[in-house]
């Protein structure tokens, strides 16, 4: 495979959550090769780490599988952010560029702003209706309404949420590792690549200080969304592969550098 695009989700999300995103990608950027976390989509049957190293092992693999040579240019999201950070950290041969959506870390954000307080109850409510047909659409709705802007595709977007659901479910102990792994990451150094940190000011999961902290302490650029929630594939997908498919000189232009918002 030539130089690809590799797309990591976020926590109990897979390939197939990328919706439009994937297609838009390919058609302005060229190859996308989207991975799924162990525990997730292709891989739901394997047992989710309870480390963020452990991922970068399963995905680095994934990326050989596929026929993906390094060096890679990595988007990730949320608990993706921090498997390609500690990926890019390890073996930094091996990323040319990383951009990060509305992820979070220790050691530049406090637990209650990596997930907001107000989040709690409705994702509460997700995990106790986790298994089982008859609660998949409460928990997929409770999911669309914390990391969702967009309301005009709600009700197809939860149609597909729950097919894909119903074909490879997530087992609430993967989900509740994969929340322990990113809950117990911390980030040690300043990846070697270019980086370009994206955060939407909407997001009602994860406070988007947390990105601009990150950008400010890495040196890197930083694009705030205006409206778009957590999902920002789902909420804006021109804008995502707008961000993506610029120069670097030109994506590092558009926003206030180091950590600076558009």
């Amino acid at each position: 495979m030539t130089a690809c695009w590799i797309l990591l989700r976020g926590l109990t999300r897979e390939s197939r959550h990328w919706g439009a995103f994937v297609p838009m990608l390919q058609a302005r950027c060229g190859a996308v090769l989207p991975i799924d976390l162990p525990g997730n989509g292709t891989l739901a049957q394997m047992r989710s780490p309870a480390h963020v190293d452990a991922y970068v092992d399963a995905v680095r693999a994934e990326a050989r599988r596929h026929g993906a040579a390094p060096p890679h240019r990595v988007l990730a999201m949320s608990l993706g952010g921090m498997v390609a950070s500690a990926w890019a950290l390890r073996f930094p041969d091996e990323i040319e560029r990383l951009v990060l959506v509305n992820t979070s870390m220790r050691p530049y954000s406090r637990a209650d702003e990596r997930l907001r307080p107000a989040a709690w109850p409705a994702l509460l409510r997700a995990a106790w209706h986790w298994r089982g047909a008859d609660h998949a659409g409460i928990a997929e709705t409770m999911i669309h309404e914390r990391t969702c802007a967009r309301r005009d595709t709600r009700a197809a977007d939860l149609d597909a949420w729950r097919a894909i659901r119903a074909s490879a479910p997530v087992s609430r102990a993967n989900a509740l590792r994969q929340l322990l792994a990113a809950a117990r990451y911390t980030v040690r150094g300043v990846p070697r690549c270019p980086a370009l940190v994206l955060s939407s000011r909407e997001d009602r999961l994860v406070n988007p200080v947390c990105s601009a902290r990150l950008a400010r302490a890495w040196g890197a650029a930083h694009c705030e969304h205006p409206w778009a929630g957590h999902d920002l594939p789902h909420d804006d997908p021109q804008w995502l592969a707008d961000a993506l498919c610029a120069p670097l000189s030109g994506a590092a232009a558009a926003c206030e550098t180091p950590g600076g918002t558009a």
